[in-house]
Parts: structure tokens; sequence; C-alpha cells
């Protein structure tokens, strides 16, 4: 069972580290843009850390598709959630739309 969950938590903490990689930096505008590439890149390092086990990890479980389709949903979730606490952005009614398509999606690509 722990091998069905251990690609879905490393995928869940790098999607940490790759949302505060590519957005994070839009709370501070005023830096300058080579030193938010710098830190943007040190982040996306620890980001690739966790990624790329838990695809190497997840091959034995899941095929390419639906890891890249796990992998996806939990973006989607990390990000909602980093712009509505960190970003202070609202949610909006067609974005929770878009996302149950997106759910319905997952469930035709998992389908025997």
């Amino acid at each position: 069972m722990l091998k069905f969950f251990t690609p879905i938590i490393l995928l869940t903490i790098s999607n940490v580290f790759m949302t505060f990689a590519w957005y994070g930096h839009l709370r501070h505008k005023s830096s300058a843009l080579w030193v938010v590439i710098l830190v943007s890149w040190g982040i996306a390092f620890f980001e690739y850390c966790f990624q790329v086990p838990a695809n190497r990890f997840g091959h034995e479980v899941y095929n390419v598709v639906q890891l890249k389709t796990i992998q996806e949903v939990i973006t989607l979730i990390i990000f909602s959630l980093f712009s509505i606490f960190y970003l202070k952005e609202q949610f909006r009614w067609n974005y929770l739309v878009g996302f149950i398509f997106i759910v319905l999606a997952v469930f035709f690509i998992f389908k025997k």
C-alpha cells in the first residue's frame, strides 16, 4: 500500500517547492529579476530532489500518463491553496468548474 502513496507524497512535496519557485517571487516584485531567477533555481533544486524519485518509484506502480495526471491534480490543489493563502488571490467559481472537468479527465485516464 505504501508503494501507491509514496509517489503521491513525494509529488506533493515537490509541488510545494515548485510553486514557490515559480510563483513565490510575485510577492517580492521589488527584487531584482536576476536575484529572483537565482533564488527560484535554488528552490527548484529541492523540487527535483523530490520529483525525480517520485517518478522513479511511481513508475513501478503507475504508467507515465497516470503519473503525469497525478502530478497535475496535485499541482492544481497546491497552486489553488498557494494563490489563496500566500498570494491572497480570490478563488472564483469558474476555476472550480474547470477543476471539475480536470477531475473528469482523471476518471477517464484511470479507467480500466
